[in-house]
């Protein structure tokens, strides 16, 4: 099942840092920013990271909540929030089933060998469930702003 812009996010509940479990549906009436990166403490992910962590009193303004995903547990994610000063959670994504709602399993190359990773993406839900936006194949490097700018405007 590949999600299509103007479809419904499936429901879903996931673990995730400060000791929450988010599900979705429980979120309803606020904009969700979902962005999915590769691996905790690694140099694109703390940059991307980082940049939502100092935007996100303008995420809020907007009504919008952000949360960050990937495969590493929830010791990892506690120790890279608290380092990082990140103001959002972090969902723990170990046994991939958000990675596979929203489809960012991909085959990588790294020094040659191919393995299946984290495609940098990033989602934007709607109030009512429903996926607004996608970017996938992120660059980071103004990434941040531009997703932003669509919750302002959305």
């Amino acid at each position: 099942m590949t999600l299509s812009i103007g479809q419904p996010v499936p429901d879903f509940t996931a673990e995730a840092t400060s000791g929450k479990t988010i599900q979705l549906s429980a979120l309803q009436g606020r904009k969700l920013v979902i962005y999915f990166y590769p691996k905790d403490s690694t140099p694109g992910c703390t940059t991307e990271g980082g940049d939502f962590r100092d935007l996100y009193s303008a995420f809020q303004a907007a009504n919008t909540e952000v949360f960050g995903v990937s495969r590493d547990g929830i010791k990892s994610h506690e120790n890279f929030k608290a380092k990082q000063g990140f103001p959002f959670e972090l969902i723990s994504d170990k046994d991939e089933t958000l990675c596979r709602i929203f489809d960012v399993i991909k085959l990588k190359k790294l020094y040659g060998k191919e393995h299946l990773g984290i495609e940098r993406s990033t989602f934007l839900i709607g109030t009512d469930g429903t996926l607004l936006q996608e970017w996938r194949k992120v660059k980071v490097p103004g990434h941040v702003q531009q997703v932003l700018e669509a919750t302002q405007t959305r």
